[in-house]
């Protein structure tokens, strides 16, 4: 039996009782990938990334672990909430214009001391200071470093776009403005290289494209920590006290933790190991996080259908954004079909062996979002449910 068929076992045993659709945690595996983080950070804190878990009792479960400190959040709203339900140090990833949470947020000093907003423009402060309906209290504020990779004059860009501050005086810039307004103070710094720590760098089947991703990002690598460096002494020649340089995913974790000026790491797919981190040469991990369909009919040999499945992830569409069929080995899409809302067809010889009613397990193209689809998760230790726990929706929250 393989280790694959093992875990299928297992997990058809522990959740014989529920009947699909279903999500599970295989503890052992988060905990397992969780371990393996902070090995990877080599000492430096890991910020858990709470868009790729959502679910609050995971997120207490990791950061009760060493080598983990602080969440870093996707709204506002999410981190207020966090922040009430007990959750000391959030730091809000985006900007945002939610009028009302930073109402909130300028009003209550237990949330304004446990919770850092993203900023990389003076019109977000703007909008801060107009929502703040009275509030006085003093808004801790993170600038965000563009990350991405420039050559040729600027004319061609490798990574995402996000902050407009890509060059150390501008960054210091914003320092200054953010330092003489009153009412906020610079707390952070911070860069996520998504071109690196997003990306996979060994696709099946594509060996010249995986050569081609491996070289830019070891480009990229050079030229963000030389920057990222400077970006921080300038920094503090503004902002002495600054608190912490964040930086890094569960991709680049080792290479962004080698780097002197980073304090601190920022990762969460990897805790869950989504079908998109199975394309990287930096790390491997288990995946933790599934979701089970039932099969509703057998149209013919080789073919069987199962309920639902059409979860597709965030990105440019395409293939890779779609989940797999994972257990039993060997299912496929029909391609004339794909996964679908209602019902999906799975061909390949493993149908022949499922009766109506039996589970197929899928991994999500990516971590989080498998969350939006499911108000609960069943916690798997061995071949048992031993708690079952609600997300972020099962908790009536759809932050985004």
């Amino acid at each position: 039996m393989t280790a694959r068929a093992a875990d299928r076992a297992r997990y058809d045993r522990a959740t014989a009782h529920l009947d699909a659709p279903l999500a599970i945690v295989d503890l052992d595996a988060f905990d397992a990938n969780a371990a393996d983080l902070v090995r990877r950070a080599d000492g430096k804190p890991v910020r858990v990334a709470s868009k790729s878990v959502r679910c609050r009792a995971l997120l207490e479960r990791v950061l009760a672990r060493d080598g983990f400190a602080g969440i870093m959040s996707f709204t506002l709203a999410e981190s207020l909430w966090l922040a009430r339900s007990g959750f000391e140090d959030v730091l809000l990833a985006y900007p945002s214009a939610d009028r009302a949470a930073f109402a909130e947020l300028a009003g209550d000093p237990k949330l304004a001391a446990a919770v850092t907003v993203m900023v990389d423009d003076v019109a977000q402060l703007d909008l801060i200071d107009a929502s703040r309906g009275g509030g006085r209290e003093v808004v801790r504020v993170c600038l965000e470093l563009d990350t991405s990779l420039k050559l040729l004059g600027g004319r061609v860009r490798v990574g995402a776009r996000r902050s407009p501050l890509h060059s150390p005086a501008q960054v210091a810039d914003v320092a200054r403005a953010v330092a003489r307004r009153p009412g906020f103070e610079v707390v952070g710094i911070m860069a996520y290289e998504g071109h690196v720590a997003g990306v996979g760098d060994a696709v099946a089947g594509r060996p010249l494209r995986s050569r081609a991703v491996r070289l830019m990002q070891a480009a990229a690598r050079r030229e963000l920590a030389e920057r990222r460096a400077e970006v921080v002494r300038a920094v503090r020649a503004v902002v002495p006290g600054l608190e912490f340089v964040n930086g890094g995913g569960t991709g680049s974790v080792q290479h962004t933790a080698a780097e002197e000026a980073v304090t601190e790491i920022a990762a969460g797919s990897g805790l869950y190991v989504p079908r998109l981190f199975d394309n990287y040469t930096s790390f491997s991990g288990r995946p933790a996080a599934l979701f089970a369909q039932p099969v509703v009919r057998r149209p013919g040999v080789g073919v069987v259908t199962v309920l639902g499945g059409g979860y597709p992830a965030s990105g440019a569409a395409g293939a890779d954004r779609s989940p797999v069929p994972y257990l039993p080995e060997g299912l496929r899409y029909d391609p004339q079909e794909g996964a679908g809302e209602v019902q999906t067809p799975l061909l390949g010889s493993p149908a022949d062996d499922l009766l109506v009613g039996d589970k197929v397990w899928f991994r999500h193209a990516k971590a989080g979002e498998l969350c939006e689809r499911f108000d609960r998760l069943h916690l798997i230790e061995g071949d048992t449910v031993t708690a079952t726990v609600p997300t972020y929706r099962g908790e009536g929250h759809t932050f985004l």
